[in-house]
């Protein structure tokens, strides 16, 4: 069955056997799958490649970020896996982001390269203290700019620059969003945080949500509630 959910689930966990538990009660057309650091660091690509087997779309987040030509290898090597899309860190500059594509281009499999810009972990004051002076939408602009620039599939950033980034760059341009929370969820560890259909309203072209479904009393309804909240927003 063909997947055009907007979900996106992160896979927050530490170990292979949480991880799938939670995988095997949820359905491939009602969401894709996002693995991340910790998840990749303890079972490794063969996770991913279970994953893929079972029709699941994966996003592979591990925000490469080094020399340009470590980038592109390691980028190949995630597109050969068969990821759906991975992503790079835009403040790695222009020739990285350049590297990070042709690594991918190299590949049969050419999954979409989507490139993080501010952490939505951070608000005005974490970005003073790194010693950017530019606000939140400027900072988010100028690399979303960059990674544009240099042929990327999209970009990672909070909804609540969505909107800007949708006025100000090419329509096909993804906007992918972490820091979704429905009503009533705890905000967890993130600043920056909106609704699913806010989000989707504000222009993002994907939604990551972890802990309102990976943690929910029942997973699958909490998805499915989520996917009927998407399914009726009038975009415009």
């Amino acid at each position: 069955m063909e997947n055009n959910s907007k979900v996106i689930v992160a896979l927050d966990y530490a170990d292979a056997t949480s991880a799938l538990k939670l995988v095997d009660q949820l359905e491939p057309s009602l969401c894709k799958l996002k693995v991340g650091k910790e998840l990749f660091t303890a079972t490794g690509p063969q996770l991913v490649e279970k994953l893929i087997a079972k029709d699941f779309k994966i996003f592979l987040d591990l925000k490469f970020h080094d020399i340009p030509n470590t980038v592109a290898k390691a980028c190949e090597a995630a597109s050969n896996l068969g990821v759906w899309m991975l992503n790079v860190h835009a403040s790695g500059g222009s020739t990285m982001l350049q590297a990070a594509l042709e690594g991918v281009s190299k590949t049969s499999h050419k999954p979409y390269l989507v490139a993080v810009t501010v952490l939505t972990s951070m608000n005005q004051t974490g970005l003073h203290e790194i010693g950017i002076e530019a606000s939140v939408d400027d900072q988010v602009l100028r690399l979303a700019k960059l990674a544009q620039l240099a042929g990327l599939h999209g970009v990672v950033c909070s909804a609540l620059e969505a909107q800007l980034l949708k006025q100000r760059l090419k329509n096909d341009f993804l906007l992918v969003t972490p820091g979704i929370r429905p009503f009533n969820v705890n905000q967890d560890d993130q600043s920056r945080v909106v609704t699913p259909s806010q989000a989707l309203q504000m222009g993002a072209s994907y939604l990551v949500i972890g802990r309102p479904i990976t943690q929910a009393a029942n997973p699958i309804k909490a998805l499915e509630a989520i996917c009927a909240e998407c399914s009726n927003i009038s975009l415009t």
